[in-house]
This record gives C-alpha cells, sequence and structure tokens, in this order.
C-alpha cells in the first residue's frame, strides 16, 4: 500500500525585518500579525502539521501565550533556508512555506498548492493572482510570467511583460509568495550557490529557473495584502476590523 505523503506546513518568523521592524509581531485587531497567519493557515484540511519556525525568543513566547507550536531554529539569511533547517530536522515529504507577513492569506492557498504536487510530478509549487497596470508599475509588486502550460518564465519587480506598444491588452500577474516544494527540490535549491539573477533581482526563486528547476505557478482569484509597510499594516488592520477576512 502506497504511504499517504505527509505534509508540513512552516511559517519562518523573523523578527528584525529591515523595511518594517517586528512586523510579525505587530498588531492586527487585537492579535499579533504571526498569530493571525498561523490562524488562517490552520483552517487548511492537508496541512497534517503546521509549526512557526523562528531564531527569536521574544515569538517564540507570544506564541506560546495563544498555544501556536514553535520550533526554534539557529539565524538563517532567508525563510527559504530557516525551512531547509526545518526539513532536516522533521519527516515530512511536503513542505508549503507560508510568509509571516501574509495574514490574509486563505487556506484555498494551500490547499491549491499542495493539491498540485500531490496530484501530479511537480516540484515546486507557487501562486499568481491577475493585477491591473498600476499594481504592474509598483516596484514593491512581484510579477511573474509564465509558459503555456504555468510553468515560470521569470520573475521581476519591473511590470514584465513590458506592453511596448501601449496596446492595453498585456496580462500582469503578481507572485503570492508562497511555496510548496517536494522534500527533494528543497534540499538541491539549498544545496545550490546564489545566481546572478537572483542576486541582480534579489529573489531566490530565480535560483531554481537558472538551474533548470521548474516553478509550477497556479493563478487564484484570492489576492492577498503581503505587509511590508506601515500602509500595508493599516490596510490590513482596516480589513479584520470590518470583518471581512473572517
Amino acid at each position: 500500500m502506497d504511504k499517504v505523503p505527509r505534509v508540513m506546513g512552516v511559517i519562518p518568523a523573523r523578527l528584525d525585518s529591515k523595511r518594517l521592524p517586528r512586523k510579525v509581531l505587530r498588531d492586527i485587531a487585537g492579535r499579533p500579525m504571526i498569530c493571525r497567519v498561523y490562524q488562517n493557515a490552520r483552517r487548511s484540511p492537508l496541512l497534517n502539521d503546521l509549526v512557526v519556525a523562528t531564531d527569536s525568543e521574544e515569538v517564540r513566547r507570544t506564541c506560546g501565550n495563544e498555544h501556536i507550536p514553535v520550533i526554534m531554529t539557529g539565524q538563517h539569511s532567508s525563510g527559504t533556508d530557516r525551512l531547509h533547517e526545518i526539513m532536516m530536522r522533521t519527516d515530512a515529504d511536503l513542505y508549503v512555506n507560508i510568509q509571516g507577513d501574509e495574514p490574509t492569506l486563505r487556506p484555498e492557498h494551500l490547499d491549491q498548492l499542495v493539491t498540485r504536487l500531490l496530484q501530479g510530478d511537480a516540484q515546486v509549487a507557487t501562486l499568481k493572482v491577475r493585477i491591473d497596470a498600476a499594481a504592474a508599475n509598483d516596484p514593491n509588486i512581484v510579477k511573474v510570467v509564465t509558459d503555456s502550460v504555468g510553468r515560470a518564465l521569470y520573475f521581476s519587480r519591473l511590470p514584465i511583460p513590458n506592453d511596448r506598444d501601449a496596446a492595453g491588452n498585456v496580462r500582469h500577474y503578481k507572485h503570492i509568495g508562497i511555496y510548496a516544494y517536494r522534500r527533494e527540490a528543497l534540499a538541491r535549491f539549498h544545496s545550490l550557490p546564489q545566481s546572478p539573477l537572483e542576486l541582480a533581482e534579489k529573489l531566490e526563486q530565480l535560483r531554481f529557473l537558472e538551474n533548470g528547476m521548474p516553478i509550477h505557478v497556479l493563478e487564484t482569484p484570492h489576492d492577498t495584502i503581503g505587509v511590508d509597510t506601515e500602509e500595508d499594516l493599516h490596510r490590513v488592520n482596516s480589513l479584520f476590523l470590518s470583518g471581512c477576512n473572517d
């Protein structure tokens, strides 16, 4: 009888964010952001386990007060490196990297990614959502373009594809930075050096593409608000206080 793959969700949580200090502990409608992320991710029926991964004792205490499981890690420069440490210490088959600054994520986001890996041969999967021209020109939003079967061609903060003739019929997609990985894909990623495009764009997912590892990009109708600035935090607070994220 075939083994049923075990799926583990991991929320990497770093306290010393540069753009918005201490953002994973910032208040959103009366609860810390990391707790809001966990609350929404926990609603996915496809996650066998869900933990916060952090090197911060303060984050650990906050999660403990909310009965949220935590694994303490070493210090890491990226969430993917922190996830790799968790992988080396656990025995799941699939890992979902859930950004600690995505409090408006939905369980449908996670279910869509996990289902893609469970039902096919994809090694890595992530999400995209359609955006308008104004959002495409926002350098704070990472864009993605894909091939005819949904594999990523490139990621950039620039508005790709470029509508050279200003015809207005180009579709732009925002990349939602939630990933599902097979164990072997995450191990290979960690073994590779940072790539030239990754260093140029400051987007670590380009390491996969430069090394010939396809990323399957699934379209979702549900956008999220990644919190990077005080303005983002205000928008998310308003959303939760209005009850629109329940």
